[in-house]
């Protein structure tokens, strides 16, 4: 099959619905955090409340990122990956139910909030072995000679579902009410769950199969840290998003900065992620594998920039746009960081290197949502967001410094190799 090809990774059956799941479960579950964020603030009226959501998803998420790695890397992908989403469509049913009409008749608003954070907390423990298992999935789906191009494709329908599924929420809040839209998010995962059928399941090629988990884990850890490059994206765009979340406070924005209610929320969600797709399918056609380290580092700079300008901006089209380049800025970084993890990560070990990255990657979302809830609290909604985005600016500065390894990358020579 010609790597060259545009199209290569997706004239693999197994790969479309790969594709088609990850799209899927990413619409339902980005849907799902946008209508519980208008939820809970509508509720509350707290920009901390929306830190703690986040807080209550990465408590679990990075508690047992390592364990779950392990466990992934011993058991067969496919029949997990059935597990994660059952679970998730328990919580998500959950959600629905909370959201009935009866139960604000008979439960405070207090115990309403708190049994929503207690489901959150429960989809941080699913997240933690959901990552993993759809990393490890994907080079079982994938040929090596095609990861740089498979990993655009699933990076480009992760954004799609992160597109649709915030700004179908943000309509859908308006149009059908908080309720009813959860019970569309119930009825997408479902859909997800039939085609994962699909894929028979897969071999496990860990060679190690029954070691002790403490092993396991240390070899892991010590995996990562020793590959500099890892170590360095991973580190690099933790810090980014940890300080640039702004997407965790837009309802604020939404509702008293910019005064544009649930449609204008569910375009400022949607931006980034339509900046990340345009992107995505570009690179498509125009590969970034040379001198990728520097467009890494370039890329995340940029996104440091956009995201002050979305911070001192009170006018909701220079807002959308500023959020739109943010997305443009860090598809590029994911493309790449993407291709990274799967270039240098051996086959037997996925599950636990996943796991690392979500510890730093991935839980530094919901971090970056209590940080700037916290931060929100104490300077100001407006004030919060560009502190974020300058203290990402001083992180790839210092990155590219402190990790020269980083700023040589170029995945071309080792794709072909």
């Amino acid at each position: 099959m010609n790597s060259n090809d545009p199209y290569a990774a997706l004239r693999l059956s197994e790969f479309r619905i790969f594709m088609l799941l990850r799209f899927a479960m990413t619409f339902a579950w980005a849907m799902q955090f946008v209508v519980i964020e208008w939820e809970i603030y509508a509720l509350t009226k707290d920009p901390l409340s929306l830190g703690l959501i986040g807080l209550m998803e990465v408590i679990p998420a990075v508690s047992l990122a390592l364990f779950a790695g392990h466990f992934v890397d011993q058991m067969e992908k496919r029949n997990l990956l059935v597990m994660c989403i059952l679970s998730f469509l328990v919580i998500s049913t959950g959600l629905f139910l909370l959201t009935w009409p009866t139960a604000n008749e008979t439960l405070s608003h207090k115990t309403i909030v708190w049994s929503i954070y207690g489901l959150v907390f429960f989809g941080g423990v699913i997240r933690a072995f959901l990552g993993p298992t759809i990393f490890s999935l994907f080079s079982l789906v994938v040929p090596k000679s095609l990861y740089a191009n498979a990993a655009t494709w699933s990076s480009g329908a992760w954004q799609m579902g992160a597109v649709v599924g915030p700004a179908v929420g943000g309509f859908a809040i308006g149009w059908l009410g908080v309720h009813w839209s959860l019970l569309l998010i119930v009825v997408v995962a479902f859909v997800a769950l039939v085609f994962l059928f699909r894929i028979p399941p897969k071999p496990i090629l860990n060679t190690k199969k029954g070691e002790p988990i403490m092993q396991s884990l240390k070899e892991g850890l010590n995996f990562v840290f020793n590959t500099k490059v890892i170590l360095g994206a991973i580190t690099l765009d933790m810090f980014a998003v940890l300080f640039g979340g702004a997407v965790a406070l837009l309802p604020v924005f939404a509702q008293d900065i910019l005064h544009v209610g649930s449609t204008g929320y569910g375009m400022l969600r949607a931006a980034p992620a339509v900046g990340s797709f345009i992107t995505m399918m570009t690179i498509a056609y125009f590969p970034l594998n040379r001198s990728a380290g520097w467009k890494l580092l370039a890329s995340i700079f940029g996104f440091g920039l956009c995201i002050i300008a979305f911070g001192l901006s009170t006018i909701f089209w220079v807002s959308l746009l500023a959020l739109f380049f943010s997305g443009v800025t860090d598809g590029i970084s994911m493309v790449i960081r993407q291709t990274i993890l799967q270039l240098k990560t051996p086959d037997h070990m996925r599950g636990r290197v996943s796991s690392v990255n979500s510890m730093f990657v991935g839980s530094s979302n919901e971090l970056g949502a209590f940080e700037s809830g916290v931060t929100a609290r104490l300077f100001g909604t407006a004030r919060a967001v560009v502190l974020g985005g300058t203290l990402t600016l001083i992180t790839v500065v210092g990155t590219g410094i402190l990790v020269p390894a980083l700023r040589r990358l170029d995945l071309k020579k080792e794709l072909e190799s």
